[in-house]
C-alpha cells in the first residue's frame, strides 16, 4: 500500500516508517521542517512538505494514498497550556484526511491516548471516552469522529496509546521524570505511589499501526499497552537508584510545583488492558518493559 504518515519524523513515527517500509509499503510522510524532509527522505520515505494546520496539503496526500496514519499532535502547545488550541487543530486535520477517503474503504488510524480513559479501573477497548465540553474531552469526540468514519465506508481505527511509550531517545514523560529528579535531588511519586500506568515500547508501538493499517477492521478500537499498569511508585525507584538520590512521596498539594506542567498526570491511576487488541490483531510486544528499559540507563546518560 502507499501509506501517507502524518508525524513520520516524530518519536513514533521514526519508527513505524521503516516497520512499514519493511513490510513492503510505500510511505509518504509530512513534514514541516528540512530536517524532517531529510530524515524521512534518508529513511527511504517520500516527502510532502507542510504541517497539521495545511489542511489542503493534508487533503491532497491523503486523496493519494491506499491508507493513512495521523499521529501527528500539537504537543508543544499543549503541554505549555493550551491543549485545547491543539486538540481543535487536530480535529481540523483529521477532518481533512478523512473526506477524501469517504466512501473507499481505505484505512484510516488515528493516534489517541489512554490517559484518564476510566481513572482507578482497568480500561478496556471496549469503553469510550466521556466528552463533556472540556478541553481534554476535545481530543476524545475526535477519536469518536473517527470512529464513526466507519459509517462512511472508511476502514477506520483508534490507536490508545499508553501515556508513555518508551525507548532509547524518549524525550517524552519519563524523560522528564529523570530531570526532575535530577533538579530536585530526590525521585519523587504522588501519595502512596501505587497508581499505575499503562506503558508500551516504541517499536512494539510501530507494530501495532502496521498492523492497524492493514487490517484493523472499521471502527476498531485498539490498545497500545503492552504493560497494564507499572506503579509510579515503582518507576520513581529505578529513577533513584540510577541517579543516587533519595525515593520520596510527594502530596498532592506540592505536586504542582514539584512536577510543573506533569503534576496532573503523574496522580492518574489509569491501568489499560490489551486483550481484545491482540485477540484481533494477534499482536504480541516483545521489547522490554518500561521498568527493564529504565533499567538499561539509557535514560541516565546525561549523568
Amino acid at each position: 500500500m502507499r501509506i501517507f504518515v502524518t508525524g513520520a519524523s516524530g518519536w513514533l513515527g521514526s519508527a513505524l516508517v521503516p516497520e512499514l517500509l519493511e513490510a513492503g509499503h510505500q510511505v509518504t510522510g509530512l513534514a514541516r521542517s528540512d530536517s524532517s524532509a531529510a530524515a524521512l527522505t534518508a529513511a527511504g520515505a517520500d516527502v510532502v512538505p507542510g504541517s497539521v494546520d495545511d489542511l489542503d496539503v493534508l487533503a491532497g496526500a491523503a486523496a493519494e494514498a491506499d491508507g493513512v496514519v495521523h499521529l501527528a499532535f500539537k504537543h508543544d502547545i499543549a503541554f505549555s497550556g493550551d491543549f485545547q488550541g491543539a486538540a481543535e487543530a487536530d480535529r481540523r486535520a483529521v477532518d481533512a484526511l478523512a473526506e477524501p477517503l469517504a466512501g473507499t474503504g481505505r484505512p484510516f488510524v488515528l493516534a489517541s491516548g489512554l490517559a484518564g480513559l476510566k481513572p482507578g479501573r482497568v480500561a478496556s477497548e471496549r469503553d469510550m471516552p466521556t466528552v463533556d465540553g472540556s478541553a481534554v474531552s476535545i481530543r476524545a469526540s475526535t477519536s469518536l469522529a473517527a470512529l464513526a468514519l466507519a459509517e462512511r465506508g472508511v476502514r477506520s481505527s483508534v490507536v490508545r496509546l499508553s501515556p508513555t511509550c518508551h525507548g532509547e531517545g524518549d524525550n517524552g514523560f519519563m524523560a522528564f521524570l529523570v530531570s526532575v529528579a535530577r533538579d530536585k535531588g530526590v525521585s519523587g511519586y504522588i501519595g502512596d505511589g501505587a497508581n499505575r500506568w499503562p506503558a508500551v515500547h516504541r517499536l512494539d508501538a510501530a507494530r501495532l499501526f502496521r498492523l492497524a493499517v492493514e487490517k484493523a477492521p472499521a471502527g476498531s478500537v485498539l490498545h497500545g499497552a503492552a504493560e497494564e499498569g507499572v506503579a509510579i511508585r515503582d518507576v520513581a525507584e529505578v529513577i533513584g537508584r540510577h541517579l543516587d538520590v533519595p525515593v520520596t512521596s510527594v502530596s498532592p498539594e506540592a505536586a504542582p510545583e514539584h512536577f510543573t506542567w506533569m503534576s496532573g498526570f503523574l496522580g492518574l491511576d489509569a491501568p489499560a488492558s490489551n486483550t481484545l487488541t491482540r485477540e484481533l490483531l494477534d499482536w504480541r510486544p516483545t521489547q522490554p518493559g518500561l521498568l527493564e528499559d529504565l533499567d538499561k540507563g539509557h535514560y541516565f546518560g546525561g549523568v
